[in-house]
């Protein structure tokens, strides 16, 4: 059972209407929120002035979204989709049995929301003890209505109380102190609005969330831009902008653009201090591409898409693949040195030392190369935390090194065997050229 696996069979089983499923792990899902305030892979930010136009662009982005392709699920805000009790006092009637403003609030908020009254002694615990009306008794305008304020007697006195005679609205409590229904003072409704107020950068904003399922972020974003372009007009004053996941990999590609030309000047610039050189690093340097070859080729059989891992792997890929080339490099130029200090210096002795420096040390350029894959299979193989995001840095390094390889023992010795060709027969030709100018000058002594 993978992970992928396990998603798809819940989000089968676990359909509610009304809801929509965004898969992700707790811990992850926090820190997205943290950064970017999106829990998904991708997200859609909405800039405007007016909630409700942000709800309907981001309605109509949600029903654009269904049609691309790897769009697991897909959700809109509703920006103003919350419902409340709206309770529009009439100050006029207020005054009339001597209430104020404050008066009828509180009674709303203690009835209401309720309000602490004492507090319970548990032990070393302390809990507050709040006290507000049944839920039967406050769940319909109709019954907030008939909640009763009581007229305080010392603002009311008798006029509070002839005034409520001459309307005949007042009720006497249990005490005998008036009260009033809040319904006489007040207009009760049922109203909507704003369930949440978001801003950001001064402007009100909604967020569509986006779960993304077999497709890789970048290539996702790309196709799901071009279909909001063609099926989503903004109106003057709105702007998008991509979010979640997707925000980290803009990051990442900026920071990307420096890491890898300084990662291969690095790479360069060591070669250079140990062959003295031009021409043997950018031998070396000719495996970084073959072995690129074999990382993306092996990430394609895993079916792992391009991420910030696979990058941090295509990099320490090609300081692996550097060393290879390296080892056999060494090789050919001992082989080929030996045989310049025996004083051979022909094709045949070229291609001799070739065939020692590239076939008879097979062995130690394999043993090298066993020994870095042997260690990353664990971690190809391994499951649990992290084990995600180890495999997709040790994909690209294991491919590489497969194809790596194949450079170092055929390619390699094919391109020194051409370099060093081409200085036999310029300094063949430069002898040559130094015989056939001495010949007049010996002709002329003679």
């Amino acid at each position: 059972m993978t992970m992928e696996r396990l998603i798809d069979e819940m989000d089968r089983a676990v359909r509610f209407p009304g809801v929509t499923n965004a898969w992700t792990m707790p811990i992850k899902g926090r820190i997205d929120m943290l950064a970017t305030g999106i829990r998904t892979p991708v997200g859609i930010k909405i800039f405007g002035s007016d909630l409700a136009e942000l709800e309907r662009i981001g309605k109509e982005i949600e029903q654009a979204l269904r049609g691309v392709p790897g769009t697991r699920s897909v959700f809109a805000e509703r920006a103003v989709s919350g419902y409340y009790v709206d309770v529009a006092i009439d100050r006029a009637k207020a005054a009339r049995y001597g209430l104020n403003i404050q008066d009828i609030q509180d009674v709303i908020s203690s009835a209401v929301g309720g309000m602490t009254i004492t507090q319970t002694v548990e032990g070393r615990e302390r809990y507050g003890v709040r006290l507000r009306y049944p839920q039967e008794l406050r769940d319909r305008p109709e019954k907030l209505a008939e909640v009763l304020i009581p007229v305080s007697q010392s603002r009311g006195g008798t006029e509070s109380g002839g005034a409520m005679g001459g309307m005949g609205s007042g009720r006497a409590g249990p005490s005998g102190i008036a009260q009033v229904p809040l319904g006489q003072v007040a207009t009760i409704r049922q109203v909507s609005g704003p369930m949440t107020v978001r801003t950001e950068d001064a402007f009100l904003t909604a967020w569509v969330y986006v779960d993304v399922v077999g497709r890789d972020i970048g290539g996702y974003v790309r196709d799901a831009k071009r279909m909001v372009d063609e099926m989503v007009k903004l109106p003057p004053g709105y702007t998008l902008k991509w979010s979640g996941q997707y925000e980290y990999m803009q990051r990442a590609k900026e920071k990307m653009k420096l890491v890898v030309p300084a990662t291969l000047l690095i790479i360069f610039l060591l070669l250079y201090v140990n062959f003295k050189n031009v021409g043997e690093v950018l031998i070396v340097m000719l495996s970084l591409p073959f072995s690129l070859v074999g990382g993306v080729l092996f990430m394609a059989l895993l079916g792992y898409n391009w991420s910030v891992a696979t990058a941090i792997g295509f990099i320490a890929l090609a300081g692996v693949a550097a060393e290879t080339g390296v080892v056999m490099l060494i090789y050919l130029d001992h082989a080929w040195q030996a045989r310049l200090a025996d004083g051979k210096r022909g094709l045949r002795d070229l291609y001799e030392a070739i065939m020692e420096g590239a076939v008879e040390r097979v062995r130690p350029k394999m043993m090298t190369v066993t020994a870095i894959i042997a260690g990353l299979l664990p971690i190809l193989s391994g499951h649990g935390t992290g084990a995600s995001v180890m495999k997709r840095i040790a994909a690209p390094m294991v491919g590489g090194m497969i194809t790596s390889t194949i450079l170092t023992l055929v390619v390699i010795p094919a391109i020194y065997s051409l370099w060093k060709e081409r200085a036999l027969i310029r300094e063949a030709r430069a002898a040559e050229a130094g015989r056939e100018g001495l010949a007049p000058a010996l002709a002329g002594a003679n």
